[in-house]
């Protein structure tokens, strides 16, 4: 996951990638990492996962700021798709995907959970 955050005026580019056995959370030109931690499996499960649609997702709590895309619009990898202010930052939401924008859960001033759907690609 990629986004962009401000802080005290200044502008950081953030990237987030989970690997099997660790988090690493790349600010800028450092890097950061932390071991996840260890879960006794009781059995598995298994989730039916439509991968023709690709939902953007709340990285963290915050009100919508602003929106740039339209339902039916085509969005590319990498693209900017809406604003989300949370402890007086201004985060931008980037696709990771490229697609047609089938659905925005939100509106300019919603209060988003982390996690939260945002937007809808198929």
């Amino acid at each position: 996951m990629r986004f962009n955050i401000q802080f005290r005026g200044k502008e950081y580019k953030v990237e987030i990638r989970e690997e099997e056995k660790e988090v690493k959370i790349k600010i800028g030109d450092k890097e950061f990492s932390f071991e996840r931690e260890k879960r006794q499996s009781k059995g598995f499960s298994f989730e039916k996962r439509d991968f023709s649609k690709k939902e953007i997702l709340a990285p963290i709590s915050g009100i919508i700021s602003e929106i740039f895309i339209k339902e039916g619009e085509v969005v590319e990898k990498g693209q900017k798709v809406l604003t989300l202010s949370a402890m007086k930052m201004e985060n931008e939401i980037i696709s990771e995907w490229r697609g047609m924008v089938k659905k925005i859960y939100v509106k300019k001033g919603d209060a988003v959970k982390k996690d939260d759907k945002l937007v809808l690609l198929e």
